[in-house]
């Protein structure tokens, strides 16, 4: 991104997502915060700004623990939720592998931090648990979907 005056960097930076929004190549989930101060080579603060910038204006909206995403699309609910609807949905039975963080990091644009979060409450739910070795696996197939109020 040329770097133009540092109060008018963010700016530029929103500026640059609201055209990615409004053709198309930015549909649901913004990336990442890390993701963006890499694309755009500026500061963290800046892409703060620059999303604030397009929240005031009801272009985006953050939710928390799952990121940034185009105002009026996307899953809202906790990733812990969607993860276990993915359980819930899929033919997994026990004793089959879990994904792993950076799978599900993938599957959900969520951040390690959210996904290890979200393993964290399933693993106290008893859902999944460390397998023998590395890595999870199912301990339990949720039961239906429970209705919660967010």
């Amino acid at each position: 991104m040329p770097q133009g005056s540092p109060r008018g960097t963010y700016l530029e930076v929103s500026e640059s997502l609201r055209e990615k929004i409004r053709v198309g190549e930015i549909t649901e989930a913004l990336p990442s915060q890390s993701a963006l101060v890499g694309e755009y080579g500026v500061s963290r603060s800046t892409i703060e700004r620059a999303l604030a910038a397009l929240k005031t204006d009801g272009v985006i909206e953050s939710v928390q623990g799952a990121g940034w995403f185009v105002a009026g699309t996307g899953d809202r609910r906790p990733l812990v939720e969607r993860v276990t609807d993915m359980l819930r949905g899929e033919r997994v039975k026990v004793g089959d592998r879990f994904p792993t963080e950076k799978e599900l990091c993938e599957r959900f644009g969520a951040s390690r931090t959210a996904v290890r979060t979200a393993i964290a409450q399933m693993e106290g739910q008893g859902l999944i648990g460390k397998r023998s070795g590395r890595g999870r696996e199912v301990l339990a197939r949720p039961a239906g979907r429970e209705t919660q109020t967010a």
